[in-house]
């Protein structure tokens, strides 16, 4: 049995395809990157401290564990985002996330009631937002995706992706050159 490592660096969203029952990814989205705001002064706050080590004297080793567990945690956490992915695909929506223990969670496209996109005002101001599912299901892995880049666009892929699958009713409305009938 071979140790693969590379599943603890690349989320692999692409393993996780039905590809024999012709699914593909119609959008791979990693979150925004406001989530990488706090791991990263988390890795310069380790930085400042690793430089701050000669001033401690005989308790530099203080500053040692403490550059080194602030500098980690941040790494870590920058990772942790890089693996966070929302896919969607032809067939579903997937959300996969975790480093050492991955979660996957799915709505199938046909089970998807409704979806909210929420915006708080930070959002709106720097182009992310949130969903929420509301599936056929009563207990769903999957209920809310939070910070989802260009969150409008992301909106009317899935929105495409229903309709191409033949889930919502096309309404024909008479083009606007044809005559109604009022005179």
């Amino acid at each position: 049995m071979a140790l693969d490592l590379s599943r603890l660096l690349w989320p692999q969203t692409s393993r996780r395809m039905l590809v024999s029952e012709g699914e593909f990814i119609v959008d791979e989205v990693m979150r925004h990157w406001v989530t990488l705001i706090v791991p990263v002064l988390l890795v310069i706050a380790g930085m400042v401290v690793f430089a701050c080590m000669p001033l401690l004297g005989p308790l530099w080793w203080l500053g040692l564990v403490a550059g080194l567990g602030l500098g980690g945690y941040g790494f870590y956490r920058m990772h942790y985002e890089y693996m966070d992915r929302f896919v969607i695909t032809n067939m579903r929506v997937f959300r996969v996330h975790g480093i050492f223990n991955q979660h996957l969670a799915t709505v199938p496209i046909a089970r998807i009631l409704d979806i909210s996109v929420l915006q708080p005002p930070l959002g709106l101001l720097l182009g992310y937002g949130h969903f929420v599912f509301e599936s056929a299901a009563q207990d769903q892995g999957l209920k809310r995706i939070e910070f989802v880049p260009n969150i409008d666009e992301r909106d009317l892929t899935i929105q495409r992706v229903i309709q191409r699958a033949g889930l919502r009713a096309r309404m024909d409305w008479p083009d606007a050159d044809e005559d109604d009938g009022a005179s």
